[in-house]
């Protein structure tokens, strides 16, 4: 019995993934371990020579837990928000518009579908934020384009997927939020330190795909010319760009002595608002000033960045919260919809449907945690952990390395909600003590996770591609030509070469930490720090360590009346004489007797 007692932490630990390892739901394994173990732990508290720390009055914390952790967190509030304006953008078409238009802009190069879809899909990550509205609508959209023209299936599988999951790590990611609660950290600084990661990763993304038309150009052929339906027209672009430059730097220069930084800002803004009324103008009126290629990019891309900048820009900036900029981005995709005339009641419905049912599962997943970790730490687990991750060989490297390999491990099997409750909580007391940055930790940990939606059995976006994917064959609208279906083995070992970018990417943030750190700003160094005090007329500061600065000798004025002497140096090293005593003598205490 003083085994068990002693040891209930670790018992406790192994009893949660027997819990689900049977396939209980999560949110349910957490609560009933807590509760179990509490029972148990309250019954062997006496064996446990103080190792375990539960009573029966402890019970009457869960409530207070609930509502302080769940009900009044308005961090977490900005889930159903970005959850509402992902879900809106993705049935208002904006995924369809992006595709055909930056699909016809790359298409004359080799692989340049599959650069278009890297490309949409941060895009969407940075709009709605949800991985499976990404691969779902991607996999719709450009997966039969890719097929119909010789994409190899596996890597056409591979790059809809991964694009998908930038969608975890690019802000506004709703992993980000929980991650940053669970740390104790802002979300604003969550999502600075990630933002230069996630474009990163995209590069890499990118860079694969190049790699790929180089060695083997057959796998990503070029769009054919009878494909490109906007013609040609990328001087236009480029010369609409340089206009938007030019109108933004005016804008700036005119807004500079009134506005003074913020004049980069509204000048930019300035020039893409200018651009886009220039588009839209031209092809209302049928101007043709400028080719359909460049028309068609300014009028979709336009939009979705100007709503990434109304969600990311505000909270960067510091004028909103990230609550508040997901209540700004919801009611900015409605506009969007409304705009595009897609806005519908049903589009609303389906829309609040899907955002109550993951905010109920993110809810329940916190509820449960709140239970199970109420019980852990009242048998000393977390001190359990914090010993055995903190003594690992190596000191912060180790610690990483274990980490990391941990996270991989347990993401074939957890989805990236429950890892971020479970596992989260256990490892930010070992990585604080051994003083590594939480906001960097947190990154790693959400590249880490970006894996859990890509390799089997549990990889989230592969089902999601796999449900839109052809199963049979079929014959092609547009060629008429037969087109094999995609199997689930293609799709998962399309997979592969980008769960390796991933791990690749977890290793560059390790060993450039700099990456994520810049959210901190400019770090100042002390020694550089040049104090200089002004010229005060028979003051020296000398004896305060505070070098005089060099004055024109010359005799000081007098003083005027009621001025205090300042000819001689403070001394702070001996106690002020007492003034004289005024009437009535106050130098004894009074006798009340």
């Amino acid at each position: 019995m003083e085994l068990i007692a002693q040891n209930m932490a670790p018992i406790m630990f192994c009893s949660l993934i027997v819990f689900m390892l049977i396939g209980y739901p999560v949110a349910f394994a957490l609560a009933a371990n807590g509760l179990l173990f509490f029972f148990i732990g309250v019954e062997l508290a006496p064996y446990s020579s103080g190792t375990i720390n539960l009573s029966w009055p402890l019970l009457t914390a869960l409530p207070d837990r609930f509502y302080g952790g769940v009900m009044a967190n308005e961090t977490l509030l900005a889930i159903p928000f970005f959850t509402f304006m992902g879900i809106v953008l993705e049935r208002s078409g904006m995924a369809e518009d992006l595709l055909d238009t930056i699909g016809q802009l790359f298409g004359p190069i080799r692989g340049g579908l599959a650069y278009a879809v890297i490309i949409v899909g941060a895009l969407l990550a940075a709009t709605t934020g949800v991985v499976a509205a990404s691969v779902i609508a991607m996999g719709l959209i450009s997966l039969p384009i890719m097929l119909r023209y010789g994409y190899d299936r596996r890597l056409a599988s591979g790059v809809i997927a991964a694009s998908g999951t930038l969608a975890q790590i690019i802000p506004p990611s709703l992993v980000l939020i929980v991650l940053a609660d669970q740390l104790g950290r802002s979300v604003g600084d969550m999502y600075k330190g990630a933002l230069i990661p996630g474009l990163v990763l995209t590069g890499l993304y990118m860079s694969y795909v190049l790699i790929v038309s180089i060695v083997r150009p057959k796998m990503v052929p070029a769009l054919p010319k009878e494909a490109r339906t906007l013609g040609h027209g990328v001087l236009s672009l480029i010369a609409a760009l340089a206009a938007t430059v030019l109108a933004g730097y005016a804008a700036y220069r005119y807004l500079e002595p009134e506005h003074g930084t913020n004049a980069e800002i509204l000048g930019a803004a300035a020039g893409i608002i200018f651009i886009y009324l220039v588009a839209l103008a031209d092809k209302a009126f049928n101007i043709n000033a400028m080719s359909r290629l460049a028309q068609q990019v300014v009028i979709v891309l336009i939009p979705p960045l100007a709503l990434i900048f109304l969600v990311l820009g505000t909270i960067f900036l510091g004028i909103a919260t990230p609550t508040e900029g997901g209540a700004m981005g919801a009611v900015g995709a409605l506009v969007m919809a409304a705009i595009k005339k897609r806005l519908s009641f049903d589009l609303v419905r389906q829309a609040l449907h899907s955002t109550t049912r993951l905010s109920a599962f993110v809810m329940f997943i916190l509820i449960g945690a709140r239970v199970f970790s109420l019980t852990f730490y009242g048998v000393n687990g977390h001190l359990w952990v914090e010993h055995l991750l903190v003594s690992l060989p190596g000191g912060e490297v180790g610690f990483l390395i274990v980490v990391n390999l941990l996270v991989f491990f347990l993401a074939f099997f957890l989805d990236f909600f429950e890892l971020a409750f479970i596992i989260v909580p256990l490892l930010a007391p070992a990585a604080e003590k051994l003083g590594i940055d939480l906001i960097w930790f947190g990154v790693l940990l959400g590249i880490n996770m970006q894996t859990s939606f890509m390799h089997p059995p549990f990889g989230f976006a592969l089902f999601y591609l796999r449900s839109v994917a052809a199963r049979v064959p079929y014959l092609d609208r547009i060629t008429g030509k037969r087109i094999e279906p995609v199997t689930t083995g293609q799709i998962y070992w399309g997979a592969v070469p980008f769960v390796g970018i991933q791990i690749l990417m977890v290793a560059l943030t390790i060993m450039l930490p700099g990456m994520v750190t810049h959210y901190k700003g400019k770090v100042v160094d002390p020694n550089s720090v040049d104090i200089k005090m002004p010229d005060l007329p028979g003051l020296t500061l000398e004896p305060l360590g505070i070098k005089q600065p060099a004055t024109d000798k010359q005799a000081p004025a007098a003083p005027a009346p009621g001025t205090p002497d300042l000819s001689t140096p403070p001394n702070f090293g001996a106690p002020a004489k007492p003034a004289a005593p005024a009437t009535p003598d106050l130098s004894q205490p009074p006798n009340f007797n």
